[in-house]
């Protein structure tokens, strides 16, 4: 297996998943290609498919392939980065949703752990890494760490300087979690060689404040502006302006997440502050009630007027 390479950095938006207004509320795949575009116009050049904020562990295998196929499509025009998440589901649909998105040409795989039978250690999560790359020989995988959801707590830092080449096509990782420290170790894990993506929005600026340079996070969906702005204003050296757009985007994070769930929260805000209507989140996430959708509308309004 020839060790492949993994360049991109920057910021990558983790995209809903539409669906339509029905009973079964089925995928809208129509929208997809408005969907990259306005991404794309909006300078955010990299998407990940599936993800927590997509509601991957929600969709069937078929529906997963679906939703691949389609942003592979709207990618090709817009030259955006498409990184598929293809964990969270049993091993043998793992390795299928791998061997599918590698056959779609998509830029990189995220997988998240074995969530039943977990990896207590480095050599654990290795090991299933291993699995998994063996299905996309040719794809960079990436490791997507997420604790608060999947309780595997192995240390990051430890992990990246103990893998070393025992996965060739293994290139980072997606961090999601405020342990700064743990990240940052990472970060400089075996001369830092592995890309960390940072999957926290309220901590950007303290992140790059420490040299880390790309993140995956939920609000480049509905308020790109902002990420974008802390990262130029670093580039700049300007880490006054950067602090100053990083308390205004995290005061948002807190009025718009302290309604309900993330993901439900979060994608009613896209609804409402972008041209296009990704409906609702699919059970086991409910619906916000009628009183919580206008209390956020008013909120919504008023950062418009701003």
């Amino acid at each position: 297996m020839t060790k492949v390479e993994f360049m991109f950095r920057g910021l990558i938006a983790p995209v809903f998943t539409p669906f339509n207004q029905d009973n079964l509320q089925s995928l809208n795949l129509k929208i997809i290609p408005q969907y990259a575009k306005y991404l794309s116009d909006k300078g955010v050049n990299g998407v990940l498919v599936g993800g927590t904020s997509g509601e991957g562990t929600s969709l069937s295998l078929i529906e997963r392939k679906q939703i691949s196929e389609e942003w592979a499509k709207a990618v090709k025009i817009t030259g955006q980065h498409l990184m598929i998440q293809i964990g969270g589901a049993p091993l043998p649909d793992v390795l299928e949703l791998a061997r599918h998105a590698e056959s779609l040409n998509v830029d990189s795989l995220l997988c998240l752990p074995e969530l039943y039978f977990k990896p207590s250690d480095a050599e654990d999560l290795s090991n299933y890494l291993k699995i998994v790359s063996s299905a996309a020989p040719k794809t960079p995988l990436l490791y997507y760490h997420i604790p608060m959801f999947t309780n595997v707590n192995i240390h990051m830092g430890n992990f990246l300087q103990s893998i070393g080449d025992k996965v060739p096509t293994f290139c980072g990782i997606k961090f999601t979690s405020s342990n700064l420290d743990e990240c940052a170790q990472a970060q400089k894990a075996d001369n830092g060689r592995f890309a960390v993506f940072l999957g926290n929005d309220q901590l950007i600026s303290a992140a790059c404040s420490m040299g880390i340079d790309s993140f995956i996070v939920t609000t480049l969906n509905i308020f790109p502006e902002h990420s974008l702005e802390i990262l130029e204003s670093w580039r700049n050296n300007d880490c006054k302006n950067a602090n100053q757009i990083q308390e205004e985007l995290s005061t948002i994070v807190q009025l718009i997440s302290k309604h309900g769930n993330w993901v439900e929260t979060m994608k009613f805000a896209m609804n409402f502050v972008s041209p296009l209507n990704l409906e609702n989140a699919r059970p086991p996430l409910k619906q916000l009630s009628p009183e919580i959708k206008k209390s956020m509308e008013l909120f919504l309004q008023d950062l418009e007027r701003i």
